[in-house]
């Protein structure tokens, strides 16, 4: 942009107010150039050098956004026809779903809630804004907020877990750590909450599938974390794909301007999902994309994420009149403020080769080894096989995962350095002690039938003093579409682990998934079982460091793991059976109570908890107790400690869940010493329930606090 042309309107003043800045081109625009800034479009290989390749058609100058950009010559392409062949010069922005990581991948979103570390997430997330925003992402499509507690759903994968507050927790770190102090900065971006809203309760667990919700469960558990991540400041919102009660969310008026901005205020924009206006047709809500593109908009929606809805029939409702001119100039408006914040307008282009310096690579290396070794929950350990004894003299390393540096990367690794991840073989040979011998065989693959590797795996088992199985899934088998019915591991591995533990070897078996998996026939046969996750660029190192005991595993369960598929739904917010006592209503054929229950994880040493210290028995609204109890730590060895804190209100008006997660807080207490956990209750924070329209009830009477397996009462005055 020349000069003159910089100076020639108050919208292209940097030092105008960003909303006269909004006001002053708003005013400038046709209703075509409105509709297309309304335009998300999808782009992969344009070459700059020849504008009409394959995908050429996707561009205009005109068009607000586009997603999928990892190549920067070609970002700064597109952008350039956006600011020199449109009449008004408006940059267009770039998002990508970055989800755990851009070039440094960190575990996988569910593995990093198992870490009860919000601080560990915030940096994770600034880390990988500054290598997206350096590659030319403005916009980031994450976090991931769907409270989900059906492992058959691949998305699980994603999210933060089953327990709303600590999802709401996370969002809130994720937030900050996207975004920073301002968006006009090479290290942030703007973050998009998704999916808006329970997505993560399909039927069945099949990804795109109708949602039924109650309104009483909707805002007791899928609603709080996309509050606190509004409160938290986020740039955006994308709808889910659902169909929620009759009303799919992409075309809900009620969640998208009644609940979202007249509610809570939100004012960033909403974009939906991707082509979800077209496939309105396919949930039977709209005849074709031109009458889903009415319904969206009227409901609240500003973006249209490839459907080209927007561009192709936004003119015709409005001259119609079943949209209006005010309607869409709201839209635009936030649009036009998202882009102004960032900094596009004075800065559309990106440098190329703007890597992140050398020392800040190094600590985000440091930061992805932390977090996937903080996130790894140990979920047996039978006497003490782990860490490796000393005296072990012989290993026998087997499993499709042993050499594996893609598949443990998990879903959505975006641009990640495949050759730079350090494999689990690579990380035990890097850490094995000089006179330890080191033997590998792959024994099977991840889903077929073939056996033929199972005799070499057996008779390496028999020579070794430890067998170290690494089992799991690929990448693919968890993430977007991928629903499974069975928790099982794919193809023959469980075979495999059996004919191990029949050697009589001890078996420390490493899992590496996306979800939780079935693990009922394993559990007896395995002296430890670890679960990894998908633990990204640094995954041998952080298994290593676990199995050789230079590090205490910390990870506690973020999500329930059933014994089955057939127990789901299964969580530890769940509410009362009508007839509690004894088995009445429960399972005949199955036990329950889950295999892990939500919280669960082992560690190499002992704590025990003191009986809780209320500094009174009563509580009034408006007021606040303070809750104690100090854990000690029994062990020889220094450990983390996770304290879980669950509210229970046995009598309500609407029944309450079981418990529920109210509060956390995760210390390093070393050997011997002790630690003193508190929570402050506050009654209207802690202690209030939702009714099906949203409002918050606090009700007298006795509640339950429960911690570490410690529990004490309390009452509430009117």
């Amino acid at each position: 942009m020349s000069q003159s042309k910089v100076a020639a309107h108050k919208y292209q003043d940097a030092t105008q107010p960003i909303e006269e800045r909004v006001e002053d081109l708003l005013s400038r625009m046709t209703l075509q150039e409105k509709a297309d800034q309304l335009c998300q479009s999808w782009v992969t290989d344009f070459n700059p050098n020849n504008p009409q390749s394959a995908n050429a058609q996707r561009i205009q100058p005109t068009y607000g956004s586009y997603v999928y950009f990892i190549d920067v010559p070609a970002r700064n392409g597109v952008q350039k026809i956006a600011m020199e062949q449109s009449r008004l010069g408006i940059p267009a922005l770039f998002g990508s779903d970055v989800i755990h990581g851009c070039f440094l991948t960190f575990p996988i979103p569910l593995a990093q809630a198992c870490a009860w570390d919000p601080e560990l997430v915030r940096r994770s997330c600034s880390f990988a804004a500054s290598e997206a925003r350096r590659s030319g992402t403005d916009w980031i499509f994450s976090p991931m907020i769907d409270v989900t507690f059906d492992p058959r759903w691949g998305r699980i994968s994603e999210g933060y877990g089953e327990s709303p507050y600590g999802v709401s927790v996370f969002a809130e770190a994720a937030v900050k750590g996207y975004q920073g102090e301002t968006l006009d900065s090479s290290d942030t971006a703007a973050c998009t909450l998704k999916h808006f809203v329970a997505y993560g309760a399909s039927e069945g667990g099949r990804d795109y599938s109708y949602t039924d919700v109650s309104p009483v469960r909707l805002w007791e558990m899928y609603l709080p974390p996309y509050e606190a991540g509004v409160k938290a400041g986020a740039a955006a919102i994308m709808s889910s794909f659902n169909d929620l009660n009759g009303v799919p969310v992409t075309a809900n008026h009620y969640l998208l301007t009644e609940v979202l901005r007249d509610l809570w205020g939100f004012k960033g924009p909403v974009l939906t999902d991707w082509d979800s206006i077209g496939q309105l047709v396919h949930q039977g809500f709209a005849t074709d994309a031109r009458d889903g593109l009415k319904f969206s908009i009227n409901a609240g929606i500003d973006i249209d994420m490839v459907t080209y809805a927007a561009t192709n029939h936004l003119a015709h409702w409005v001259q119609t009149g079943e949209v209006s001119q005010e309607r869409v100039d709201e839209s635009v408006r936030r649009i036009l403020h998202l882009k102004f914040a960032l900094g596009v307008f004075e800065h559309p282009y990106v440098k190329e080769n703007d890597k992140i310096s050398p020392e800040r690579r190094n600590e985000g290396e440091k930061l992805a080894e932390d977090l996937a070794e903080q996130s790894m929950v140990l979920l047996k350990n039978a006497d003490n096989v782990l860490p490796i004894s000393p005296q072990t003299k012989r290993i026998a390393l087997i499993g499709p995962l042993l050499a594996d540096k893609s598949e443990v990367l998990g879903s959505w690794r975006y641009a990640a350095e495949v050759a730079q991840t350090i494999s689990i073989e690579q990380g035990l040979r890097e850490a094995l002690p000089a006179n330890v011998s080191l033997k590998t065989e792959c024994g099977c693959d991840f889903d077929d039938d073939k056996r033929d590797g199972f005799a070499a795996a057996v008779e390496l088992a028999r020579q070794s003093d430890v067998v170290i199985l690494c089992v799991g899934e690929k990448a693919t088998m968890s993430g977007e579409n991928t629903s499974r019915s069975s928790l099982r591991l794919p193809g023959v591995q469980e075979e495999l682990a059996l004919a191990l533990a029949e050697t009589g070897k001890p078996v420390v078996l490493v899992i590496s998934s996306g979800r939780p998996v079935e693990l009922q026939r394993l559990e007896p046969k395995m002296q430890a079982m670890l679960s990894i996750w998908q633990p990204g660029t640094k995954t041998g190192s952080a298994v290593a460091r676990i199995l050789f005991g230079q590090c205490n595993p910390s990870g506690r369960l973020a999500v329930t793991w059933p014994r089955s598929s057939g127990q789901i739904p299964l969580f530890h917010n769940m509410h009362l059976r009508a007839r509690g006592d004894g088995d009445q209503g429960a399972y005949k054929d199955i036990s329950t109570t889950p295999q892990y229950e939500f919280g669960y994880g082992l560690s190499y040493t002992t704590f025990t908890y003191s009986p809780i210290v209320l500094k009174f028995t009563t509580v009034k609204p408006g007021g606040e107790l303070m809750a104690e109890v100090t854990v000690t730590n029994t062990g020889k060895v220094a450990g983390s400690e996770t304290a879980f804190w669950f509210i229970n209100d046995p009598v309500a008006s609407i029944t309450q869940p079981i418990k529920q997660l109210k509060h956390f807080e995760k210390a390093a207490i070393p050997a011997g010493a002790s630690r003193v956990f508190k929570f402050a209750i506050k009654p209207e924070r802690d202690l209030t329930f939702r009714n099906g329209q949203g409002d918050s009830i606090l009700e007298p009477g006795i509640f339950n606090l429960m911690v570490g397996g410690q529990k004490v009462s309390f009452s509430v005055e009117k």
